[in-house]
């Protein structure tokens, strides 16, 4: 994303030639100098590309997170819903157990 704007890598720094002049830098210093800014260059990318992936686990991770959060009011407004009816059920589970429990154990208790 960001290496878009960034407008040189580190090979082509490091590639750089510059002409002489009589008058002009040492070129010793300058291929230091230039070793600095390669070095700076490449950590640049690496945090970056680093960012970049912490960025995606988190975009993941809040997608994960809001679909949670939709299931959990989906809950909550099921059961808001279903309060009044929560009595019926549970007559029902028991009268169901009953039956399972005599179908199991035998039909006959008497």
């Amino acid at each position: 994303m960001y290496q878009n704007k960034i407008s040189l890598t580190p090979q082509e720094i490091l590639e750089k030639d510059f002409k002489i002049d009589t008058r002009g830098y040492r070129l010793k210093e300058v291929d230091q100098f230039l070793d600095v800014i390669i070095s700076d260059y490449e950590q640049f990318y690496n945090i970056i590309d680093a960012l970049e992936k912490e960025k995606a686990d988190l975009l993941r991770e809040i997608m994960a997170l809001k679909q949670e959060l939709r299931n959990a009011r989906m809950n909550v407004e099921i059961a808001k819903n279903s309060s009044d009816t929560s009595e019926i059920s549970n007559l029902d589970i028991l009268r169901r157990l009953s039956q399972l429990e005599k179908a199991v154990y035998g039909k006959d208790d008497e």
